[in-house]
């Protein structure tokens, strides 16, 4: 027979899975202030692999408009350039032999509408995980019956169900909006 309670906890695990996801994706989007998290997707080739860029260099933030990349060796910079200029950042670094800078440009207002719409995209993919995850979880349950669940107990699950994925959906929901207000100021 079916442990109600665990498959709940289960359930509930892989909604903030989705939660995780979306927090994560957001984080790459540069909305016009300078955010090192941008660059977690940028691999460097180092000793034959390629490598995060915080593996082969310092990663920081002197300003609200600027990355700075220190390498740790200097004949990778050339490396850590061209991994940014192939990546999809759309930043041109600039170097001074030392020290690799980006400069975060203000996005326009067409540029943050893009970036509003890119984040729905985002956050509606998060939101199908979440809302696949409770259709899991209630085809289970509807098993469960066969299996001699009783229909009270049934009951009583999905509509603990439909709390949790309500709260994941409403989390979600703060977690665009969020990032919105955050695009949108200028």
């Amino acid at each position: 027979m079916i442990d109600t309670k665990q498959t709940l906890a289960d359930a509930s695990e892989r909604m903030e899975m989705a939660a995780m996801f979306l927090d994560e994706q957001l984080a790459r989007i540069r909305a016009g202030r300078a955010n090192i998290a941008i660059l977690d997707g940028v691999r460097v080739p180092s000793y034959g692999q390629k490598v995060p860029i915080n593996q082969v260099a310092t990663v920081s933030t002197p300003d609200a408009r600027t990355i700075a990349i220190k390498p740790w060796d200097r004949k990778t910079i050339r490396d850590i350039e061209k991994a940014i200029m192939d990546s999809n950042v759309g930043i041109t670094p600039e170097n001074n032999g030392e020290v690799i800078r980006l400069a975060i440009p203000q996005p326009t207002g067409e540029r943050r509408k893009e970036l509003t719409k890119q984040c729905n995209q985002i956050a509606e993919k998060a939101k199908v995980e979440v809302r696949n995850v409770r259709s899991d979880v209630k085809d289970k349950l509807k098993k469960a019956i066969k299996d001699g669940l009783s229909e009270d107990l049934e009951k009583d699950a999905e509509a603990d169900l439909q709390k949790l994925h309500d709260k994941f959906i409403k989390k979600l929901d703060e977690m665009i909006e969020a990032k919105h207000k955050e695009i949108m100021t200028i």
